[in-house]
């Protein structure tokens, strides 16, 4: 089957751009070139991955089921391509570290600063996904070292306990008003939530404290990151969750504040896993320790 990288990357960014045009002028392809590339791989699968809209292409339910394998391949040769420029360099060996945000801002940016400073013959690259995509990750041994939060945990990997923290509510003091209190579950199930996305702890969380109430999330305003959720918590659209660390590295307005969350549902355990395939053992051993050291 002929599937070189050109062909990976533009399967990928023909789903970002929704148009092939777009995916063609975004890698430097002639479009005719890119539209054949498209059908050869599509007769080569048997089946179509897109399907023609007014304003260019959709991924079709055959084409989102084989995106998981084209995503994938694209990791691996990432990794291929990574792994042989640390060695053409001379390096130890390279690492990739597979993290939430909360948990690069909070801890493991710092961390991986140190450990450069200790190891300045190790590669480090750091992959920021929620605890769901970064444990398929590790499954797929397209990172060495993932970092998830314990409750979202679904691999049958060793875990080592890495660090723990929590979630505050976030809100505009112009449109809610909260006392100076830890709040309960029951007096924020009925305001609008701003929560990240399927897969993230806080949407496990926040789904959790509903289903303590015989409730269910309605999911009304789920975003992708951390800042997106802060940009609609500031106009009044709803209340949100977060880390403390994480909201002072926004630096925010006055007219934004934050409030403790009663009992334990908010807390979050991060657990740490690695798995041996690509990276040398000594190397992989030295950042674990440094990682796992850290926590203590």
């Amino acid at each position: 089957m002929k599937f070189d990288t050109t062909t990976v990357r533009l399967i990928l960014a023909i789903v970002e751009e929704g148009s092939i045009s777009r995916a063609a002028d975004k890698l430097s392809l002639a479009v005719a070139a890119a539209s054949r590339r498209v059908t050869d791989l599509e007769e080569q699968l048997g089946a179509k991955l897109f399907k023609r809209v007014p304003h260019g292409v959709e991924v079709t339910e055959s084409g989102a089921k084989l995106l998981q394998y084209v995503r994938q391949i694209d990791n691996l040769i990432d990794r291929l391509e990574g792994d042989a420029q640390a060695l053409n360099q001379g390096l130890d060996g390279r690492i990739i570290i597979g993290a939430p945000k909360a948990v690069v801002i909070q801890f493991l940016a710092r961390e991986i600063s140190d450990i450069q400073h200790k190891y300045p013959g190790i590669s480090l690259k750091i992959v920021e996904e929620n605890s769901k995509i970064v444990q398929q990750l590790l499954r797929d041994k397209v990172i060495d070292v993932g970092i998830y939060e314990k409750k979202s945990g679904f691999l049958d990997l060793p875990k080592s306990p890495y660090k723990e923290d929590r979630l505050v509510l976030i809100y505009s003091r112009p449109h809610f008003q909260f006392r100076d209190e830890p709040v309960g579950i029951d007096a924020i199930l009925d305001l609008p939530i701003v929560s990240l996305g399927t897969g993230s702890a806080v949407l496990s969380a926040v789904e959790r404290a509903y289903r303590s109430r015989g409730r269910l999330f309605p999911r009304n305003f789920t975003v992708s990151g951390f800042d997106t959720m802060l940009a609609m918590v500031r106009h009044g659209l709803g209340v949100g969750l977060m880390p403390p660390e994480v909201l002072r590295s926004f630096h925010p307005e006055a007219t934004l504040a934050s409030a403790e969350l009663e009992g334990d549902w908010h807390r979050r355990s991060y657990v740490l896993s690695c798995v041996d395939g690509h990276a040398q053992a000594q190397t992989l051993n030295n950042v674990v320790t440094e990682l796992l050291g850290k926590s203590a």
